[in-house]
């Protein structure tokens, strides 16, 4: 199962003799810009595909300004289907997960390494004016950009939108933030402060108990996931136009998208109650409502043998399975009876439905029940622990869960690209060393020799 972390080489390009990079700014030694196909990118991109052996992606070169999870979980899925992702950090430090939650000495965190793989790391000052001048060069050799830092940081370093735009027409310029425009859009933002602000919390827990964040990285990852999908449409949008846009999303607009049926159900509730829902009674908002499913069909969560923190399965308890399913579970005369029958009559025995199947479901593992169950076709799924995943080879088989070997923390398990393109091959490798591909980079795109970029090593610029 194990990963190799080999990158694939790009072929060796034939390079004029670097000139020394002189003290002003503006004359920093830099190559001519290469010069572009005359392809649209989806044209590009398609003639690429057919290629055996080629990724989707592959020829977009993405300048990944991000850091902890909302970006780089938006440039790790685009490295997965084949973008060239260069990722710029700190010199001496980097990505601030890569210290945070550490659990091997002086080696990359998981943090890190979960949300990294498939990418090149360059180190940059760009404090430094020689550090600016790099990445005005890194700009006009690359087809997106991304960024999550606060409001205005980089507009305070002098890379406004206006500027990036000149410097690379095609540039397609992506911005992470908590808000959107309006009276939050100066407040700072994580995870759980976006769950909270977007929708879910209010809607997550039980109803006689404090709102709750889901485990689902819905607030960052989930916003990544949106950022994604933005840059991908300016890509295409690009072939028509010949320009580069601004794509811009907000942690709070994205998680209320994922809670858009939340929304659905505050309307509805203007118009009496949500018959659906177990709760006795609602006020003007959308209740929590525990593990109900909130959709046409009833569903909790039930124990199950041997009764650990995680033996239970969800059961789903759709109209037309529930002769089968009363029978399964021991009381086959409720099928017909008057008070059972009928979906709207179970609506308001739901509590004594679903205790009559974890009667049942506690004399058997989830996974027994879960293959009882759909034996005779009831939607329902045990309760996947970490664990449970970590140790289920058949996310190994299909490559969800990937063992990769790290220079500085042995083996560990990635979570797999969860997209499956026909025509591409999926990889995952390992995430970078701090300031990996430094050199290869900036000899790469910028022909800079080695002498230039040790000199800039030595006064911090890299």
């Amino acid at each position: 199962m194990a990963k190799t972390a080999k990158r694939k080489k790009a072929p060796a390009k034939a390079k004029k003799s670097a000139k020394r990079a002189p003290k002003r700014v503006a004359k920093l030694s830099v190559k001519p810009k290469a010069q572009r196909s005359n392809k649209g990118p989806v044209a590009l991109l398609r003639s690429l595909a057919n290629r055996s052996g080629k990724k989707a992606l592959e020829g977009i070169r993405v300048l990944d300004m991000s850091h902890v999870q909302a970006g780089p979980s938006a440039t790790q899925l685009m490295a997965w289907l084949g973008a060239d992702v260069i990722k710029i950090e700190l010199p001496g430090r980097g990505d601030i997960t890569r210290g945070q939650l550490r659990d091997v000495p002086n080696a990359d965190s998981l943090y890190f390494t979960v949300l990294n793989s498939n990418k090149r790391s360059v180190t940059l000052n760009m404090k430094a004016p020689e550090g600016k001048a790099i990445l005005e060069g890194l700009i006009e050799k690359c087809d997106v950009m991304i960024e999550n830092f606060g409001p205005g940081v980089l507009d305070r370093q002098g890379f406004t939108w206006e500027r990036i735009r000149k410097i690379n027409p095609r540039m397609i310029y992506a911005s992470i933030k908590g808000f959107g425009p309006g009276p939050y859009e100066d407040c700072k933002a994580y995870e759980n402060v976006a769950q909270a602000m977007g929708g879910a919390m209010s809607t997550t827990g039980f109803e006689d108990g404090a709102p709750l964040v889901t485990g689902a990285q819905i607030g960052d990852s989930g916003t990544g996931l949106h950022c994604t999908i933005g840059i991908l449409a300016a890509v295409i949008q690009r072939e028509a136009t010949g320009r580069g846009q601004r794509v811009e999303v907000a942690m709070q607009d994205c998680v209320l998208n994922l809670c858009r049926v939340k929304m659905r159900d505050q309307q509805r509730l203007a118009r009496g109650p949500l018959k659906e829902f177990p709760n006795k009674t609602f006020g003007d908002a959308v209740p929590r409502s525990a593990n109900a499913s909130g959709g046409g069909q009833p569903g909790w969560a039930v124990r199950c043998a041997p009764g650990g923190p995680n033996d239970y399965i969800y059961v789903i308890a759709q109209e037309w399975v529930w002769k089968p399913l009363i029978a399964l579970v021991g009381r086959p005369e409720l099928a017909e009876h008057p008070d059972w029958a009928t979906p709207a009559a179970r609506l308001k025995r739901l509590d004594e439905m679903f205790g009559i199947i974890e009667a049942w479901t506690m004399q058997h593992t989830k996974f027994e029940a879960m293959k009882a169950f759909n034996d005779i076709d009831v939607p329902c799924g045990p309760i996947m622990s970490m664990k449970d995943l970590y140790e289920d080879r058949s996310m190994y088989a299909r490559d969800m869960l990937v063992e990769i070997d790290y220079p500085d923390r042995g083996r560990s398990v990635q979570v797999g690209c969860p997209i499956r393109i026909s025509d591409t091959d999926i990889e995952v490798k390992r995430s970078p060393q701090l300031g990996e591909h430094t050199a290869e980079v900036l000899n790469e795109l910028l022909g800079m020799s080695t002498d230039e970029v040790a000199k800039l090593k030595t006064a911090g610029v890299v």
